[in-house]
C-alpha cells in the first residue's frame, strides 16, 4: 500500500493547522481542510496553488454533528478512504476558574474535544476496513501539566490524551495508530493577542528559550502519519522546547 494517503485537518485555515496542510502536500498526501472561516479557507488554497499544490476544503462548523459526520463520510467515499486524521481545532476561553462560567466550558469543550470525538469516529470504521489509520490529536502542553487561567482548556487537552490512548488500545491490532502532538507556545495568532508577561514568563520556562514555529508541530505530524511511525502508538509528543519535561 502507498505511503500517500488521504489526509483531514480540522482547523486548516490558519496557523498549525494551515502549516500541517502545507506540510502534509509537501509529503505527497492528498489534503482535504475543515474551517469555518471561509475567507481563511480561500487564501489557504491560494496559498498552497502558489505553492505548487492543491488542497480541498470544505467550510463546516465542526460543532454541528451531522455536518460533520455527513462531510467526513462524503470525503472518506470520494476519496476512497481516509487514511489519516488530523484532529487540529481548538480554541481558548480563558479566565480564573472562580470567573468562569458554563458557556466559556461548554463552548470550548465542544470544539477542542467533542467534535474531535465525532470525528474520529466517522472515520474509523473505514480505517478498521482499509486496514490503516493514523489518528493525530493536537493537544497542548496545558493539557500535561495545566495551566492558571485555562482550566476549560486544560480539561479539553487531557481528555484528547485519555481519548488518544483509548482508542490506540481498542484499534491498535487493525493497524491505526492513534497519537497525541502537545504542543508548547507557538508562534501563531493565538499566541500574539497573550500579554507580554504571560510570554515572558513562558520564554522563562522553555529551557531552549525560544518560542516554537507552526512548521515544527507541522513536521511532527507528517512523522506520525507516515509508515515510519507505524509502531508508534497511544504517545504524546511535546514539541515545547523542554518545557514540560
Amino acid at each position: 500500500m502507498s505511503d500517500k494517503r488521504l489526509a483531514v485537518v480540522t482547523g486548516a485555515a490558519r496557523g498549525i493547522g494551515r502549516a500541517i496542510v502545507m506540510e502534509l502536500l509537501n509529503q505527497g498526501h492528498d489534503v482535504v481542510g475543515l474551517d469555518i472561516n471561509t475567507e481563511q479557507l480561500a487564501e489557504l488554497e491560494k496559498a498552497s496553488g502558489e505553492a505548487g499544490y492543491q488542497v480541498k476544503t470544505a467550510a463546516v462548523d465542526i460543532t454541528d454533528t451531522a455536518k460533520l459526520t455527513e462531510t467526513l463520510t462524503q470525503i472518506d467515499k470520494d476519496g476512497g478512504g481516509i487514511g489519516i486524521l488530523v484532529n487540529n481545532a481548538g480554541i481558548t476561553r480563558d479566565k480564573l476558574m472562580m470567573q468562569m462560567d458554563e458557556d466559556d466550558y461548554d463552548i470550548l469543550m465542544s470544539v477542542n474535544l467533542r467534535a474531535a470525538f465525532m470525528a474520529t469516529k466517522a472515520v474509523l470504521r473505514s480505517m478498521i476496513r482499509n486496514k490503516f489509520g493514523r489518528i493525530i490529536n493536537i493537544s497542548s502542553v496545558a493539557g500535561v501539566m495545566g495551566q492558571a487561567g485555562s482550566a476549560n482548556y486544560a480539561a479539553s487537552k487531557s481528555g484528547l490524551i485519555g481519548m488518544s490512548k483509548s482508542i490506540a488500545r481498542e484499534v491498535g491490532k487493525k493497524g491505526v495508530t492513534a497519537n497525541c502532538i502537545a504542543p508548547g507556545f507557538i508562534q501563531t495568532e493565538m499566541t500574539e493577542v497573550l500579554a507580554d508577561a504571560v510570554k515572558k514568563a513562558a520564554m522563562q520556562a522553555i529551557p531552549m528559550k525560544k518560542l516554537g514555529k507552526p512548521e515544527d508541530i507541522a513536521k511532527t505530524v507528517a512523522f506520525l502519519a507516515s509508515d515510519d511511525a507505524g509502531y508508534i502508538t497511544g504517545q504524546v509528543l511535546c514539541v515545547d522546547g523542554g518545557m514540560a519535561m
